[in-house]
């Protein structure tokens, strides 16, 4: 069993399996990595429409992630969609009461794909601690507007970059669209543009691939930067995969 790389997903679950715990783990898989999953809700949805999402209790989500820490031997943890941000803090507590260099990739996912409102009016001091616990942050453009709506997006960078790294998707910009910002170390910006000369198509749960594809790169020990560029191509080969909302994820050495 120690031969084996794992890693774990935190997320909801998805009855299409564009989004969410099975995307991470299809994900996962195809980096040659095996996924372990604790759910945090379970969604009433398909590739274009969400019509409900019943959380799964604290306790239950907490002694899920328990029972893993003690079997395996985990270092990179990408989180999805959880209740609140308290919810989400005791959950990041115990991760690193496990191991304290675990990473931890966020993806903040504020609105569903299919229109679907998670976080509103949270406690923001409370998310300011989950952001000093992480190593990454994933929100898209429309999210670091909304994370912190009294600042603009340069002083929303700017302040969570004192806490941990961003990865800036950059799908939803109105200029430069499917370019991309990485911030790190406080200081070094990183644009990646978009890789391939593929025809790129929308899909469900896009923004759940990258995150998972960043987690599965940073679980192998890649560079930080190269770690990025890897997610981002891997991202825009399941872009390409086909033209439905549903991509096709593709096995990688």
């Amino acid at each position: 069993m120690n031969q084996k790389k794992y890693i774990l997903t935190i997320a909801g679950l998805d009855p299409s399996s564009g989004a969410g715990i099975t995307s991470d783990i299809k994900t996962f898989e195809a980096h040659n990595i095996y996924g372990l999953s604790v759910c945090t809700a379970v969604t009433v949805q398909n590739d274009i429409e969400f019509k409900n999402c019943i959380w799964i209790e604290k306790q239950v989500i907490l002694n899920q992630i328990e029972l893993l820490l003690e079997r395996f031997s985990i270092s990179v943890v990408k989180i999805g969609i959880i209740q609140s941000w308290e919810v989400l803090l005791e959950v990041v507590l115990l991760l690193k009461s496990y191991n304290s260099e675990l990473k931890i990739v966020l993806d903040p996912i504020l609105k569903a794909s299919a229109g679907f409102d998670f976080h509103r009016k949270q406690d923001l001091v409370i998310f300011e601690k989950v952001l000093q616990n992480c190593h990454f942050i994933t929100p898209n453009y429309n999210e670091i507007k909304d994370l912190f709506p009294d600042k603009s997006i340069e002083e929303t960078i700017e302040f969570i970059l004192k806490k941990t790294n961003i990865y800036l998707k950059g799908g939803h910009r109105k200029d430069k669209i499917g370019w991309d910002e990485v911030y790190y170390s406080k200081i070094v910006k990183l644009n990646i543009p978009p890789i391939t000369k593929k025809p790129i198509f929308e899909k469900h749960g896009s923004g759940c691939v990258l995150s998972s594809a960043l987690a599965a790169n940073l679980s192998k020990d890649i560079p930080l930067e190269d770690a990025c560029k890897n997610a981002k191509l891997y991202t825009e080969q399941f872009l390409s995969s086909n033209k439905t909302l549903l991509g096709t994820h593709n096995y990688q050495n």
